[in-house]
């Protein structure tokens, strides 16, 4: 029995699964942007919502193309643009979620050094 048989099916199966988790992280990146208020994220330091919601919104259009898209090439399920969109979106998530979550709140008022009080 020839390995291609068995191997080809496996790894569509593996990179159509990580396209779709890459997707879900790009559109949870684009949707948490939209709701969050425009002056939080000049508050923080942080880019304009206009900037995150175009980097964002283009990473999830990626995302769809790469998913939906051929396996192969630079628009493929692991391209280097795919990788620059699910990039784009961790960045998105990891630091400037959490800075415009808190000044959502209205700040930490109540925070010492170590945690509120």
């Amino acid at each position: 029995m020839d390995g291609e048989l068995i191997i080809r099916p496996v790894e569509t199966a593996v990179f159509f699964i990580l396209a779709l988790v890459a997707l879900g992280l790009e559109l949870w990146a684009v949707v948490d942007c939209a709701r969050h208020r425009a002056n939080a994220f000049e508050a923080t330091g942080k880019r304009t919502k206009t900037f995150w919601l175009a980097l964002t919104g283009g990473a999830a259009f990626v995302g769809v193309i790469s998913l939906f898209g051929s396996g192969g090439g630079i628009f493929g399920t692991l391209g280097l643009f795919g990788l620059a969109a699910v990039v784009a979106a961790s960045v998105y998530l990891a630091d400037v979620r959490p800075a415009v979550k808190d000044a959502g709140r209205g700040g930490s008022r109540n925070m010492g050094p170590y945690g509120p009080w």
